[in-house]
């Protein structure tokens, strides 16, 4: 899928935040724009490939669309925009990446960018991606402290590991794969090296 043809749906019930993260990325892809959760809900479709979903909505929350995204077997990636700052319940949710308000240009781009890229690779590999991008939003947000206190993060290290073996990622170095620049990351998207 080349960015012309992947299509993202800005979701924020703050009129001119969702026209703001649209008029980012417009240029560079088909973009729809949701005032809430109901709307959203209306303009999903299989043609949708990015979600930018805010989580704190008044007619239907951002939680309550991913359920309903994943109740009607949709597979876009989400990336969950929000001010909400993330507790361990986001373990068990299923988006693809987490960014906290307030977010620039450059955060949208790129956010979007590799949500394209993400869904070129399988899917083995991009619940991995998902799984390390919780993870470390997690570790951005919590202290250490907090963490070793989580049973959820405890279970999100556990599935992360368990994830990594299915996709033969062998490096530990989260990061650099989060990058996409581990030296087994072709390989383990699914796709060849220099695709």
């Amino acid at each position: 899928m080349t960015d012309a043809e992947a299509t993202v749906l800005v979701v924020d019930d703050n009129r001119p935040i969702a026209d703001t993260y649209a008029a980012f990325v417009d240029d560079e892809y088909d973009v729809r724009t949701a005032y809430g959760g109901e709307e959203a809900l209306a303009e999903l479709d299989p043609s949708v490939d990015v979600v930018l979903l805010d989580r704190r909505m008044p007619d239907r929350s951002g939680d309550e669309v991913l359920a309903e995204i994943e109740r009607r077997a949709l597979d876009p990636r989400v990336v969950m925009v929000t001010a909400v700052e993330p507790e361990f319940d986001i373990v068990d949710m299923a988006f693809d990446e987490y960014v906290v308000k307030p977010v620039q240009r450059g955060d949208i781009v790129a956010v979007v960018e590799e949500m394209v890229e993400r869904a070129t690779y399988d899917d083995d590999f991009r619940k991995f991606l998902a799984l390390a991008s919780k993870k470390a939003t997690l570790e951005r947000e919590r202290t250490s402290a907090e963490l070793a206190r989580s049973d959820e993060y405890e279970r999100i290290e556990r599935r992360l590991a368990e994830q990594r073996d299915a996709v033969g990622v062998e490096t530990d170095d989260l990061e650099a794969v989060m990058r996409g620049d581990a030296p087994d990351i072709a390989e383990a998207g699914g796709r060849s090296p220099g695709e």
